[in-house]
């Protein structure tokens, strides 16, 4: 095995012009790999030293040409710049491990919340339809956001309807939806990725010492943090999700009263089944 050199001779062939760049830098990345332990970083395992190194090594370039002789020999400000480095490096291996754990952890969540919706119960296993076809059928157009195309598969013989015919009446919805659909969509995101940056924050405050710089800096990120979240979820929920009498009607090529009247109706009678007590209960 060749024997290494020290990096105060390397510096000083280099700097003699004995030692081309790139020679240089090869010979004094391969005594920096293997001599971990002259330069005080702790108990790396030899992997993850590497992968430091890796990371570090456009920082070695740089420091290689700050370096000037005054006082410090060569290797002493190496070994310095690399104590440095490796702070940073955690550092970002913490935030960045931090980072990923809140965002899985969240997505897991957010998984498990949204199962497939359970089967529809047909009509014959109803007694008496809620909704006459008509009505159903506006209904779906109206909370086209919410359906899917399952459900639009199922629901189709109920209300007597080609499925094909019903997808194409949906498809024109969203069509004339789709700037909307696209408004919408950017909200939801904006108030997930915000959610996320929320919950980020928490987590690094937890993770250093109350009070510290840092801690402060952290704390003062969240409070915006959630104030931009409560703003971008009032605006989402001002933002209309169903489609407009108008819109159902123009694709129905129907008159916008009939819509009206219809969802007038199904408000009316939606409202009355609320206030109807439970059969199961027995009154005194």
């Amino acid at each position: 095995m060749q024997e290494l050199v020290a990096p105060n001779d390397l510096f000083k062939q280099y700097a003699w012009g004995n030692l081309e760049r790139k020679k240089f830098e090869g010979l004094l990345f391969q005594y920096i790999l293997e001599n971990n332990w002259r330069f005080n970083l702790g108990n790396w395992e030899r992997d993850d030293y590497a992968d430091y190194l890796g990371w570090f090594y456009p920082r070695m370039r740089r420091a290689i040409d700050s370096y000037r002789d005054a006082g410090a020999s060569f290797e002493t400000y190496i070994g310095a710049i690399m104590r440095w480095s490796a702070r940073e490096y955690r550092f970002r291996l913490s935030d960045k491990y931090l980072t990923e754990h809140t965002t899985w952890s969240l997505k897991t969540v957010d998984m498990m919340l949204h199962e497939n919706e359970p089967d529809y119960i047909g009509p014959e296993e109803q007694a008496d339809p809620p909704f006459s076809p008509r009505q159903m059928l506006i209904l779906i157009l109206k909370s086209y956001y919410f359906v899917s195309d399952d459900f639009v598969d199922r629901m189709a013989p109920v209300i007597k309807i080609h499925k094909e015919k019903l997808h194409d009446l949906l498809a024109k919805i969203r069509e004339l939806r789709a700037e909307r659909d696209a408004e919408i969509h950017i909200l939801r995101e904006r108030c997930h990725c915000q959610f996320y940056r929320c919950m980020t924050y928490e987590r690094r405050m937890r993770a250093v010492q109350e009070h510290s710089a840092f801690h402060t800096l952290m704390k003062s990120r969240l409070e915006r943090a959630r104030q931009r979240l409560t703003a971008i979820r009032q605006r989402l929920a001002r933002t209309r999700l169903e489609a407009t009498n108008v819109q159902v009607a123009q694709v129905l090529g129907i008159p916008k009263g009939t819509v009206d009247s219809t969802m007038f109706l199904l408000k009316n009678r939606m409202n009355r089944e609320k206030r109807r007590p439970p059969e199961n209960v027995v009154e005194n």
